[in-house]
């Protein structure tokens, strides 16, 4: 693994793992308010309790945090976990009004926040990218021996 993959992996998949583990144990008060916002990105959420959804949020981004750390996870899968996550978290953000300004693109006070995870979602197209690269190497390194 090159070192800026080691870079773009280590950097999101700490913050990540972080946060994930932060939730561990969530009140279900609060996790009331994280689902209510994030069923907007991702309306089926909506469906579960808030026991449920903080549990599910917690060990999603722990999984998510680790895949992105532990190097014997193939780039692209960290690059595809990570783009499920983040691009999650870019729908919510583009379909909250109050996070945008009147154009529905640029990020209000109160969206500023979440606006950043759209770097988290260029990280995995870099990873994926890089993935099959990898990938490809490696494919003609068998075959020419």
């Amino acid at each position: 693994m090159s070192l800026s993959t080691t870079i773009l992996r280590a950097v999101p998949g700490a913050f990540i793992l972080n946060s994930g583990i932060g939730k561990l144990g969530l009140p279900a008060e609060a996790a009331e308010g994280l689902q209510a916002m994030a069923a907007r990105g991702v309306p089926p959420l909506e469906n579960l309790t808030p026991e449920q959804f903080a549990k599910f949020l917690s060990y999603g981004e722990i999984a998510v945090g680790a895949a992105l750390l532990l190097p014997m996870v193939p780039t692209r899968l960290a690059g595809l976990a990570l783009a499920g996550f983040s691009g999650s978290m870019v729908a919510m953000y583009l379909r909250t009004p109050e996070m945008t300004e009147a154009d529905g693109i640029r990020p209000s006070q109160e969206g500023t926040a979440v606006a950043k995870d759209s770097w988290m979602l260029a990280i995995a197209a870099a990873l994926l990218l890089e993935g099959g690269r990898t990938g490809a190497k490696a494919a003609k390194r068998a075959q020419a021996a």
